[in-house]
């Protein structure tokens, strides 16, 4: 199937929304127009826009230009394929804009009223928890209207609202760049971290005994999947060295697949090639791997086999060598140590590899073997120790993220 023309500008501007889907409805103001351009930006940005549009929308702007500029089909009816529930059902979005948004297509989220293709979505998406932003458009008049002050005041903690700007006795909806950075902001975006070139390290290594054994060790990968989706949302241009983890990697990332841990620390050499700014180690690389592999599988015919084992380099030993003003953070899995002994383990590894962060937590704990989605990570840095508490690691990397944002220039 061919690829629709308007998608080659995806990205082409940063990869914020990458893996994000943005349904954009567009009601009957004279604003309508403008949807185009907003629809556009947030692709640049790497979202996948589905446009809804309402009847008075398609009698200002042809359902056909909204095809053109986003390359999906748009929805301007509900029939039997359920449109409102392929795109508005739980977590079937990651977000709801309306712009612009009339008094009516407001009033109508506001009172549960779903008689058109927009608040039947709204009415969905708002059932479902799928988040909704709407930039209202309307004459001064109708903004200041007691109704539509009691909707918006119904509406104001369960939605967002993008203020309009107040120009020649109208309600004017806020500009397409206006909405944009606001969608950004929601998403993570970050000054500091914008346009800054992350190299990351995740999931756990695997060494051959022979063709068909491996040594290996229980990492999913989820944490560092995590951090990177995370930095692309910030704007970061994050490339992904991604060893055998069982979570998919995230959109928006250059990603080098590897297996070994040799394989690990070339590529690593070959990305650092080019200049980044941060180097993030958070894969699970083992210690040490079989000093000779077979090359065939050994039969099973032995009693006992004896297994010799030789240390692997470790990587983060040679970052700073390479790139001696990158920003390094480091990785420390310690198991069943006090606080103590995991803050200087933490600290010994800071000196010994020229860091600038450890991140390190206790895999040993029982409470962490229970639900390995919940963790407790202390940083280390050269002047302070903080600690995180137990958290989702979708928390987790978010408790990262501000500490880098913290001490980065």
């Amino acid at each position: 199937m061919h690829k629709h023309p308007s998608f080659d500008i995806v990205s082409s501007d940063g990869t914020e929304l990458a893996g994000k889907k943005i349904v954009l409805c567009i009601s009957g103001s004279v604003a309508a127009y403008k949807s185009i351009e907003l629809a556009r930006l947030l692709m640049r940005h790497g979202a996948d826009v589905t446009c809804v549009a309402s009847k008075a929308a398609t009698d200002l702007i042809k359902p056909s230009y909204f095809k053109w500029a986003t390359g999906n089909e748009v929805i301007t009816k509900l029939t039997g394929n359920l449109e409102h529930i392929k795109i508005a059902d739980y977590k079937q979005s990651n977000l709801i804009v309306v712009y612009p948004c009339t008094a009516n297509t407001l009033g109508k989220l506001a009172n549960g009223i779903d008689d058109t293709p927009i608040s039947t979505v709204l009415s969905v998406g708002f059932g479902s928890k799928i988040p909704i932003v709407i930039a209202l458009a309307m004459h001064e008049a109708m903004y200041k209207n007691a109704a539509v002050r009691k909707n918006m005041e119904f509406l104001k903690e369960k939605i967002e609202f993008i203020g309009p700007n107040m120009v020649e006795g109208k309600a004017k909806a806020s500009e397409p760049e206006e909405v944009l950075d606001f969608v950004l902001k929601k998403f993570g975006s970050s000054s500091k971290l914008r346009g800054k070139r992350v190299l990351i390290t995740a999931g756990p290594t695997i060494e051959y005994i022979d063709p068909v054994r491996v040594i290996t060790n229980q990492s999913t990968g989820k944490t560092g999947v995590l951090l990177a989706a995370d930095l692309v949302s910030a704007g970061a241009k994050v490339t992904l060295i991604y060893g055998a983890g069982k979570e998919s990697p995230p959109k928006g990332v250059k990603l080098v697949r590897v297996e070994t841990s040799k394989e690990m620390y070339d590529a690593v050499r070959k990305e650092m090639k080019q200049k980044f700014d941060i180097v993030i180690l958070a894969a699970a690389v083992s210690d040490y791997t079989p000093e000779k592999s077979s090359t065939t599988k050994i039969k099973s015919v032995h009693d006992k086999i004896t297994l010799k084992l030789k240390r692997v380099p470790k990587i983060i030993d040679i970052i700073k060598k390479i790139q001696k003003n990158v920003f390094l953070v480091g990785f420390k899995a310690e198991t069943n140590l006090s606080k103590e002994k995991l803050v200087n383990a933490a600290r010994n590894k800071l000196k010994e590899s020229s860091a600038d962060l450890i991140v390190a937590n206790d895999i040993g704990l029982s409470k962490y073997k229970k639900n390995t989605n919940y963790i407790n990570v202390i940083i280390v840095n050269s002047t302070r120790v903080i600690q995180s508490g137990w958290h989702k690691k979708s928390d987790i990397v978010k408790f990262i993220r501000k500490e880098i944002e913290s001490v980065i220039r």
